[in-house]
């Protein structure tokens, strides 16, 4: 009887029909499997007992030398990671404009960023000094205590302010100090974080003195100009500094008429009801039309454009489109002025446009933003020539009007103060 021959199992270790004898042998250590590794023989029973031996003590060898260059690149790989971190974190640390210094459990400087080095003038030299040695002269002994006490305690600290000062540095600062800990709780130094806030304060006052100066603009002018123009003087300070500026500009005087005879016999009370109804309706009528009310004379409005912004032509045809309305608003059935016994009073003005200064005047408990020049005078001449319901304007103002009124020529005229006449 035959039997049948099964393969043998461990055929697959043989790497080619050549070979006729072969060994596999494990490569690994007690906690990590590494490997196989198979031999071949072109002999049968090569791998007798004797070689298996010396076999086996050169795997183990081989293993633990495998299992080395495994852990080395994955060391080799972890300090890469973490030279990575290293240089990712100095760069953070570099790009802070918060001043960064930190020190060892021996209260020694351990690292500063460069925003510490820049502004505290450290530099390498310094790292491994004592923190106390270091602020001893630009710190008060408050600051320097509560930092002594903080590295003591491991109390956090924040936002104890005062004053950086030494020759070099004069710095405003808020310190934050923050105890390093190690494993198990272990004190390891600490982080000491800087906020210069000197130039913070600084804008902050600079903030205060806008503030201040948009306040006094807005209470200077705000009784005078149309909200609109106030904003832009807001916006613009620079055109509402104290002093005086030169401008060509539009003024007019709008005077009652007949208001001596009629103020004569009757009450203050009353009169100043009358005069200030009226000045209230002509005062929305100038800022409408973007002019300044410069003052009240009595029974006389004081208005102009071109002060504190100047557009010549534009600034003449307002003034002449306000006057106009003035009047046609006097002339009125419906106003709600000049009412009773002042329905007969009546408004004439007189206007003339040239150079003139504007600014600030007056002394530094009161000052009053106002206009002096010939410009000026010559238009509160011309009032006197205006009859009731009458505008009469220069030839000045005329040539700034363009087709855009019907205008009257009136016989030239002398006023007071003027060689020729007008």
């Amino acid at each position: 009887m035959l039997l049948e021959r099964k393969p043998s199992p461990f055929t697959a270790i043989l790497l080619t029909d050549r070979m006729e004898s072969g060994i596999a042998m494990p490569l690994s250590t007690p906690n990590n499997r590494i490997g196989v590794l198979f031999l071949n023989s072109l002999e049968s029973f090569f791998f007798a007992r004797e070689r298996f031996h010396f076999l086996n003590g050169i795997v183990d060898v081989a293993s633990g030398m495998l299992e080395n260059a495994r852990l080395f690149k994955e060391l080799q790989e972890h300090l890469a990671r973490i030279q990575a971190l290293e240089r990712y974190q100095a760069n953070v640390f570099d790009s802070m404009t918060n001043l960064l210094i930190t020190t060892d459990d021996k209260g020694q400087i351990h690292y500063f960023n460069q925003a510490a080095a820049d502004r505290l003038n450290l530099t390498e030299d310094d790292l491994g000094r004592p923190i106390g040695e270091f602020f001893r002269k630009p710190l008060t002994k408050k600051v320097l205590r509560t930092i002594s006490d903080s590295a003591d305690s491991g109390r956090h600290v924040l936002g104890l302010e005062g004053i950086y000062l030494d020759s070099e540095v004069n710095m405003d600062f808020s310190l934050n100090i923050a105890p390093l800990k190690g494993p198990r709780g272990r004190r390891e130094g600490l982080t000491l974080l800087f906020t210069d806030q000197t130039a913070e304060k600084q804008l902050k006052q600079e903030m205060q003195l806008v503030s201040e100066e948009r306040r006094v603009i807005k209470d200077m002018f705000t009784r005078y100009l149309s909200n609109d123009l106030v904003q832009w003087l807001v916006e613009h300070p620079e055109e509402a500094r104290p002093g005086g500026a030169s401008k060509y500009a539009t003024f007019f005087f709008a005077d009652i008429r007949g208001y001596t005879s009629f103020s004569e016999k009757r009450e203050a009370s009353y009169i100043f009801r009358i005069l200030n109804e009226y000045f209230e309706e002509a005062q929305k009528i100038v800022q409408r039309y973007g002019g300044i009310v410069d003052k009240y004379i009595g029974d006389c409005l004081m208005a102009g454009w071109g002060v504190p912004v100047t557009n010549e032509d534009e600034d003449a045809v307002k003034a002449v489109s306000c006057a106009v309305e003035i009047q046609e608003i006097v002339n009125s059935k419906t106003r709600t002025f000049f009412t009773g016994d002042a329905g007969k009073l009546r408004i004439g003005i007189g206007m003339h446009t040239g150079p003139l200064v504007a600014g600030n005047l007056g002394s530094s408990q009161r000052m009053d933003y106002t206009v002096i020049g010939d410009t000026v005078n010559l238009a509160a001449r011309l009032e006197g020539v205006a009859g009731p319901g009458e505008i009469i304007i220069t030839e000045d103002t005329r040539k700034r009007l363009g087709d855009r009124f019907d205008l009257e020529t009136r016989e030239p005229v002398k006023v007071k103060g003027k060689a020729k006449e007008i």
